[in-house]
């Protein structure tokens, strides 16, 4: 079977999407001829390369904002060339390459994973998914099956669009177990006179990192914040730290190695994401798997995670003193093992049997 995956971002970029997508093709790649087809808005990446048995074609795109994707190229090549393959998985509602592929569809089997969360992640995308949504619903349409990370998506998508329950199969994203086995000696080794905050993912308004960067002002001074990621909000972030006098507790850090990323998770005392809009919240899954205790907002799927015993919730509008004394808390209990984590191996097999419908 040849198998084509279409999204807007791919590795060496991170994202919940992208890991996705990452995860799944390597280990498709085992058994299938898999290529992904994505783009490159900076245009320094190679157009074509192989990348753990996975032929990555990358085509030029405008991406105003680290969005929409928009490429006339990857649609004229679906056009000319998704007859080719036997099966197009498409990923990500809020970006145009899952509707190019839609829209090109032929003979080949098409599924769609949406990652819907319906919501722009800005006033402006805001703005443009209404309208946007007469052409997003062609994507559902043309689908021969759905795949959402959640129960939560899943509810969205029903809600939201014409699709047909039984054609919907829930497969939450996965993680390595494999790379988190070195955690218990990790954190023996690190420093234990700080008290580490961590955020992973992208710095956008969205993410609501603001309210951290507002809560390490009223906690110890021992306590330090550790973002790790990019994103279009990262300078009023660091002016916010300016404005509060928090800028020399708070490091920034990017492009980090899967070794250097499964450190920060298992150094870190507390994982903190405060997202409105999350269709799963795959780094909520790897702070735990690198016991470290979780606190999330009280909305989307990230809800779906709250247990009370490794994972506390805060509700909306987030009190800042409420989250400083439920950090204090976290950072002094230990994580209970989680039943919801599942490797990208069972991820795999699940999607090939919807593949094999």
């Amino acid at each position: 079977m040849r198998i084509a995956q279409v999204c807007p971002r791919f590795y060496p970029d991170i994202g919940g999407v992208e890991t996705h997508v990452y995860e799944i093709s390597k280990r498709l790649a085992k058994e299938f001829e898999v290529e992904v087809l994505t783009t490159d808005p900076s245009g320094k990446l190679p157009k074509i390369e192989d990348v753990e048995g996975v032929t990555v074609r990358r085509f030029k795109s405008l991406a105003p904002g680290d969005a929409y994707y928009f490429s006339l190229d990857l649609y004229r090549y679906l056009k000319k060339n998704s007859v080719k393959y036997d099966l197009i998985h498409a990923h990500n509602y809020h970006a145009f390459p899952a509707l190019f592929a839609a829209l090109s569809k032929r003979d080949s089997r098409f599924i769609f994973t949406p990652h819907y969360h319906a919501h722009g992640h800005s006033f402006f995308r805001n703005l443009l998914h209404k309208p946007y949504k007469l052409f997003g619903r062609k994507i559902f349409e043309k689908a021969d099956a759905v795949i959402c990370v959640s129960n939560y998506e899943k509810r969205l998508v029903l809600d939201n669009f014409r699709v047909a329950g039984n054609k919907i199969h829930v497969i939450p994203n996965g993680i390595n177990l494999e790379e988190f086995e070195e955690v218990d000696k990790i954190k023996e080794q690190r420093d234990k006179s700080l008290r580490r905050i961590l955020f992973v993912g992208r710095i956008e308004k969205y993410k609501r990192l603001d309210y951290l960067v507002k809560a390490l002002k009223h906690l110890p001074e021992n306590f330090v914040l550790e973002v790790v990621g990019k994103g279009s909000c990262k300078p009023k972030i660091v002016k916010l730290a300016k404005d509060v006098g928090v800028t020399g507790r708070i490091k920034f850090y990017q492009d980090l190695s899967r070794k250097e990323l499964v450190r920060k998770y298992a150094e870190a005392d507390v994982f903190v994401l405060l997202s409105k809009h999350e269709a799963y919240g795959i780094a909520v899954a790897e702070a735990l798997a690198a016991k470290t205790p979780c606190i999330v907002a009280n909305e989307a799927a990230l809800k779906e995670w709250v247990d009370n015993k490794s994972v506390y919730q805060v509700d909306y509008p987030i009190d800042i003193d409420n989250l400083t004394e439920l950090i204090k808390k976290l950072v002094e209990i230990d994580v209970v093992e989680s039943d919801k984590l599942v490797s990208w191996d069972e991820v795999a097999m699940r999607i090939k049997r919807v593949y094999e419908l």
